[in-house]
């Protein structure tokens, strides 16, 4: 009697699972099911750690991969503001001697003295302090006065944008302006004569060619100058043309 139950378990096991039957593990493979559980820990392990991102990066490692990125530039701004234009004051420098010959009305900038004159008679000179063209950017030559304008608009040469392509393609006069508060053209050029913001740049080798004053005296030339004015601009001073206040 328990000879025949057996051999009937044995056989309805038999049909419910031929894995068994052939001595395989109910997982398929010939072993107690210990890989897959091995495989799930294996598995388990690759969670990430606790604060990193559903990338499983730590906050470190995604700032690492954002730096990494190549950024792309800003597009410029088209038109920035120039800001205020308040109302500025002519300012008179001091008369120097200078012993030169250029007729009384004409302009000479001595560019390694960083002076601007204004002849005002065959041997004196307003003396404005100025700031000049850096290096690589200083130029010679004789130009005149093609036109003046109050608070000008700042567009700035396709070459200067290429070197700071932050810059705006156009910017309108104001307090904001690199131009300042008047623009002095020199013949068909893209020089000029021109006020500044930044009265700390006078005196020194730093615009792109140009020709800084302080806003105050830039206003007090233009009051003196005309379309046609005969502006020199020279390395030096020719020898022995010695200046003094008087």
């Amino acid at each position: 009697m328990r000879l025949r139950l057996l051999t009937g378990l044995l056989a309805i096991i038999c049909m419910a699972s031929p894995a068994l039957a052939d001595g395989l593990s109910p997982w398929g493979v010939w072993s107690d099911g210990s890989e897959l559980r091995k495989s799930k820990i294996q598995a388990y392990s690759l969670v990430p750690p606790p604060g990193a991102s559903k990338l499983g990066m730590t906050p470190d490692q995604l700032a690492a991969l954002k730096l990494a990125k190549p950024k792309v530039p800003a597009k410029p701004v088209e038109l920035a503001q120039g800001g205020a234009r308040p109302p500025i004051a002519g300012a008179a420098p001091a008369i120097v001697a200078l012993d030169v010959d250029y007729a009384p009305g004409e302009v000479i900038i001595d560019t390694s003295g960083r002076m601007l004159y204004y002849m005002v008679s065959t041997k004196q000179a307003y003396a404005y302090p100025i700031a000049v063209g850096k290096q690589g950017f200083a130029w010679t030559g004789t130009e005149t006065v093609s036109k003046i304008v109050d608070w000008p608009d700042w567009i700035p040469p396709e070459e200067m944008r290429q070197r700071k392509p932050s810059l705006p393609v156009r910017m309108t006069g104001g307090l904001n302006n690199p131009l300042g508060a008047k623009a002095i053209y020199l013949g068909s050029s893209l020089y000029r004569i021109h006020g500044t913001n930044d009265g700390t740049s006078i005196g020194t080798a730093s615009s792109s060619g140009c020709f800084r004053m302080h806003n105050e005296n830039v206003v007090h030339l233009a009051s003196l100058v005309n379309e046609g004015t005969v502006v020199h601009v020279l390395k030096s001073l020719p020898r022995g043309a010695a200046s003094q206040d008087i």
